[in-house]
């Protein structure tokens, strides 16, 4: 069972839920990395489960969990960052534990952060595309300068969030930005943030992610690199049955 544990109770009715868990280009935790560091936003809590691969997060000195929630109360916005992939045979185990936190605390609003893969990608393009739970989220993401999806496939966390919310009622929005499935590049983080910024005014300053792109992709790589000697020495110490990995 996935437990959200919280140190603090605080009142989330009506918040923003920002929702980027690890897949392709690792958009989703660029984005939401950044945004925490840049608004500030508070760490109130983390998620914890004995299927989790045994490890933790250092940052400042700070021994932490891996994966944590964070929410900002100016902007009314909670996330969950998440620094190691979720295994797949998690994700509906994780899918019901996000989504129960998110109606227990009257989370209004979904948004998912993450990539499309697309070996042809113009790199010049400032295309985002958005997928969405109902007509007025399609207006207001169109109205943000994102394309809606008219067919594909979606799939992952964010795919099986959203086809609960359609059942619900609860408006969800997936903003996925096109990547290079062998590049982490930042650029991806800013086109993500630039359309958040116009969708519910989260008002990010991207100068310095622009600035910073080479250290922030260094940073991103060393992460992959320890994660992908974590996610091995956990596969041989339980097997083949832990499930696929992001850093294999």
């Amino acid at each position: 069972m996935i437990k959200i544990n919280l140190f603090e109770k605080v009142d989330l009715k009506e918040y923003t839920f920002l929702e980027g868990f690890p897949g392709a280009g690792l958009v989703g935790p660029m984005t939401i990395s950044y945004i925490i560091e840049k608004l500030p936003m508070k760490y109130i809590g983390y998620l914890e489960s004995d299927r989790f691969p045994p490890l933790i997060a250092i940052h400042g000195e700070k021994p932490l969990p891996a994966i944590r929630v964070y929410v900002h109360d100016r902007t009314k916005v909670v996330t969950i960052l998440a620094e190691f992939a979720i295994p797949l045979d998690l994700t509906y185990e994780m899918v019901e534990s996000v989504y129960g936190f998110i109606k227990e605390n009257g989370i209004s609003k979904i948004i998912s952060i993450g990539g499309i893969p697309s070996q042809q990608q113009d790199q010049d393009s400032q295309v985002v595309f958005a997928i969405t739970s109902n007509d007025a989220l399609k207006k207001e993401s169109q109205k943000a300068g994102m394309k809606t999806v008219g067919e594909g496939v979606a799939t992952g966390i964010n795919a099986m969030l959203m086809l609960k919310t359609m059942g619900e009622g609860v408006p969800d929005i997936s903003i996925l930005v096109p990547v290079d499935p062998n590049i982490l590049d930042p650029k991806y983080a800013e086109l993500a943030i630039m359309s958040l910024n116009k969708l519910i005014d989260l008002n990010v300053d991207i100068k310095e992610l622009d600035r910073e792109a080479k250290e922030v992709e260094a940073k991103i790589k060393e992460v992959l690199k320890k994660n992908r000697e974590i996610q091995e020495a956990h596969k041989k110490a339980v097997g083949d049955d832990a499930g696929p990995s992001m850093y294999a």
